[in-house]
């Protein structure tokens, strides 16, 4: 929605307005594509950078609006959350050296961040698809960026769904959970790219982006995890999708469409059906000063901005968007490329923009008209497909069965490198941006993949918390040296300080939790507790939250009581602590209430335990 002033359409007044300024737009798009009165002969590419920023210690900072000061660039922009910004990189025309210089470009505006956030607080900027330490305490209402568009939208869509919004992703690990805004979208940072293209060939041009958007994913995965959990390889499409979802239970039975989506058939007759499909199936939501009119506006030769189709737009997400822009007076079309993730390094997204560019630009001559030869379902599958598993997908390729790896490798690389060519790219640049793409397949690695692999490696010795600290310091340390993913070593722990006041619980707490349930028989409970080897058992209700806890100690007569429930034995005075608590502080409120075990609680949450045990291992 831009920088727009919006608000809410609470009216069947405003709703009507609203879509006679929304058909106006309609109608003179369709007279400017019969028209064909839109620039030709010439491509260029853009892109918009999200950022995340954290504080010192790598954990999301709230300092968006002052760092956005400190950077005084008119290139930077607010995003959702008080945690992100977003860099909009200037337009560069598709041909020579225009990659190294997109580079260059970016490389320049995030030293800018850089260095304005460490000058608040010692803040840093990451590139990464969902940064590792999010915690639900973060995604509340307080951290959304205080902007009117923001703040109605999240109340739009609220009053809408008429209920909490609820995530729920099954990956090798589940997260399900509620929430009460749309906070959670903002947990998704991205390297949005956009590719001018003519009028002529702007359908064939928008099917083959949805045909190749699957495989073009897969190699570019780079957020697996989300509060710790690991769920899809590009967690960011379930995520978006279900973070803004309006619709009830009844809407869902009916089929209606997600705000955020990949979209529903081919187009073939006319790039206006993008259009007119999205208002034909979605309710507008907001509204806002829409003077003026676009019709009268082209008969004085006035190329209108569209206003209202812009605003409408703005409460829609697909992956592949087509997008209409004016300037000086010359109207041009675009596809906005969604789904590339942030990060995992400034060098790994410019090659994700070119590998995705070069094969856009070679696409078949037999593939225009695509439906002709693909389903469109098969198409969306092979996207959700590459979103769970990267780049061990298995696609369905115009009838053909084909992994990922093979895929890129023989197929789209020199497609990429052909396109390329023929737009007079450099063939230098050509060389080494698609190399880096190369290098990922024969090194079997990905943004995603480094991310599984060290947060693994890190919790055979660290809790969870800490392991996700330490991958957001490496992946900061290793974009600051520039260096592409398939050249990063898995993330390791740093060497251990000796423990002080600063050092917070998380970095010692148990997160392997076993858990009964308050109607439990104290024989089950015994027998947990002797097979698991552990002292102390949170006791918890039908919300899963905790309510007792049960010691070694409660269960020594419990042949006296088999029959007893947990609710019956347990301990229900109990004290708890929270991730970030000093370990000094933790131990302090241990030793005052002559307790063994303090439950670790996050937003209601029960996160983890820490014991008298762990802290001896500290000398505490």
């Amino acid at each position: 929605m831009g920088s727009q002033s919006v608000k809410p359409i609470t009216n069947k007044t405003e709703r009507k307005a609203f879509i006679n300024h929304l058909l106006n737009d309609i109608e003179a798009l369709d007279m400017m594509i019969k028209a064909g009165v839109f620039e030709k002969g010439i491509q260029r590419i853009g892109a918009e950078q999200e950022l995340c920023i954290v504080d010192r210690y790598f954990r999301p900072s709230f300092n968006a609006l002052e760092i956005l000061e400190k950077i005084n660039d008119s290139h930077f922009t607010t995003e959702l959350g008080l945690f992100n910004l977003e860099a909009n990189l200037d337009p560069l025309e598709l041909k020579g050296k225009c990659f190294s210089q997109l580079e260059s470009d970016l490389y320049n505006l995030i030293d800018k961040a850089h260095k304005a956030a460490e000058s608040i607080d010692f803040n840093k900027i990451i590139l990464t698809g969902i940064l590792p330490t999010f915690k639900r305490k973060d995604l509340v209402f307080e951290n959304m960026t205080p902007h009117q568009r923001y703040k109605v939208l999240n109340d739009v869509m609220r009053t809408v769904r008429g209920d909490d919004f609820r995530v729920k992703v099954r990956g090798i690990d589940e997260l399900i959970l509620d929430h009460e805004s749309i906070l959670f979208e903002a947990c998704n940072t991205s390297f949005q790219v956009h590719l001018q293209i003519d009028l002529d060939h702007i359908i064939d041009q928008y099917n083959w982006s949805q045909a190749i958007a699957g495989p073009v994913l897969s190699v570019m995965t780079n957020s697996p995890m989300l509060l710790g959990r690991e769920l899809w390889s590009e967690t960011r499409i379930a995520l978006f999708q279900q973070s803004i979802d309006l619709r009830n239970t009844s809407q869902l039975l009916r089929e209606q469409k997600a705000r955020v989506s990949f979209g529903n058939d081919w187009v073939r007759d006319s790039i206006l059906e993008v259009f007119t499909d999205d208002v034909a199936r979605y309710a507008p939501l907001v509204t806002a000063d829409l003077s003026g009119n676009p019709i009268e506006d082209l008969k004085k030769g006035i190329k209108p901005e569209l206003k209202a189709i812009g605003l409408h737009n703005g409460t829609l997400y697909k992956w592949n968007r087509v997008c209409y822009g004016v300037h000086n007076n010359v109207a041009h079309l675009r596809i906005e490329n969604r789904y590339i993730p942030s990060g995992p390094s400034i060098k790994d997204e410019i090659a994700n923009a070119m590998f995705w560019v070069g094969v856009m630009l070679g696409m078949p001559d037999d593939c225009k008209s695509i439906w002709k030869r693909m389903a469109f379902k098969d198409a969306k599958g092979n996207f959700i497909k590459a979103a769970r598993t990267g780049m061990d997908t298995y696609f369905n390729w115009f009838g053909r069965g084909i992994s990922a790896k093979k895929l890129v490798r023989q197929i789209l690389l020199p497609m990429a490198h052909d396109g390329l060519i023929k737009a007079n790219v450099d063939p230098v640049d050509i060389a080494f941006y698609l190399n880096i793409i190369k290098q990922r397949i024969e090194n079997n690695i990905s943004g995603s993949k480094w991310l599984v692999r060290s947060s693994r490696m890190l919790q055979e010795t660290v809790s969870r918390e800490e392991a996700n600290i330490l991958l957001a310091y490496h992946m900061h340390k290793n974009q600051m040296e520039d260096l592409p993913v398939h050249d990063w070593e898995l993330a390791k722990p740093l060497a251990r300080k000796e423990a002080s006041s600063n050092d917070k619980v998380h970095k010692v707490m148990s997160t392997q939790i076993f858990t009964v349930d308050e109607n439990d028989s104290m024989r089950l409970i015994k027998n947990i507790m002797q097979w698991k080897r552990i002292h102390h058992i949170p006791v918890i209700n039908y919300k899963h939250k905790i309510v007792g806890i049960i010691s070694a100690s409660d269960v020594s007569d419990v042949d006296k009581f088999d029959d007893y429930s947990a609710s019956q034995v347990m301990q229900s005075d109990i004290k708890t602590g929270y991730p970030d608590m000093c370990i000094k502080e933790a131990s302090n409120l241990m030793l005052k209430h002559h307790i063994k075990c303090l439950p670790i609680v996050d937003h209601d949450e029960l996160v983890g335990i820490l014991t008298k045990t762990d802290l001896e291992k500290l000398n505490l």
